[in-house]
């Protein structure tokens, strides 16, 4: 567990709306908290299509994250480059391949209540990518992130396809700048952990 978040308790999901001026502090430190405290590559895939409204969320999340230049992270899905149902195997083939025992974080819109609309959801475990359109897909990632982006229950595809791209577009942008900051501290976190453990090591020593 990260020093910083030695408190918190780890394993609570967390849901805000994602015009919260305190999402992005909240957020970063309960997503934190879930991180290995060993080197591990991490990486980041959004998820989704630019073919529909509601499911180009991943997408939009990572292509304004990838005009940041993430120094620590590896992106995959992007406007340009989707993953999305018809190619997401080989992705996940390929991750698997290029990092070694890699830290997944998984991007991807949902539909939910009318009252969640809106909201960014982060949570420990696999995402269920296609779950809401009934599609049996392989599930990914240590942790998942995703954002709810219309009612659910009934008609997914066509509320997927009649979703406001307004809400989307702002929500992705607020996504990006979540997983910025969470590139940020990475390594900042990382170090106080390894100089705690060291300290710890010489203190048993002495």
């Amino acid at each position: 567990m990260n020093l910083i978040n030695r408190l918190m308790p780890k394993n609570e999901k967390l849901q805000m709306m994602h015009d919260d001026p305190n999402l992005l502090e909240r957020m970063t430190k309960r997503i934190l908290s879930w991180t290995p405290v060993t080197s591990r590559d991490y990486v980041i895939i959004c998820i989704g299509t630019d073919r529909s409204t509601g499911d180009a969320f991943g997408p939009f999340a990572g292509s304004y994250l990838a005009e940041k230049k993430p120094k620590h992270i590896h992106l995959y899905g992007t406007l340009h480059d989707p993953v999305h149902a018809a190619n997401m195997e080989n992705y996940f083939r390929y991750i698997r391949m290029e990092h070694r025992n890699p830290f997944v974080i998984a991007v991807d819109a949902s539909l939910g209540k009318s009252a969640s609309v809106g909201t960014i959801t982060a949570d420990t475990g696999s995402l269920k990518p296609g779950a809401a359109l009934n599609k049996k897909l392989p599930e990914i990632g240590d942790i998942h992130l995703t954002g709810v982006v219309n009612i659910g229950g009934f008609m997914e595809y066509s509320i997927l396809q009649n979703t406001r791209l307004s809400l989307v577009v702002a929500m992705a942008k607020r996504m990006s700048e979540l997983l910025y900051r969470i590139d940020e501290q990475l390594v900042h976190t990382h170090t106080l952990s390894k100089l705690a453990a060291a300290n710890d090591k010489s203190e048993r020593m002495i």
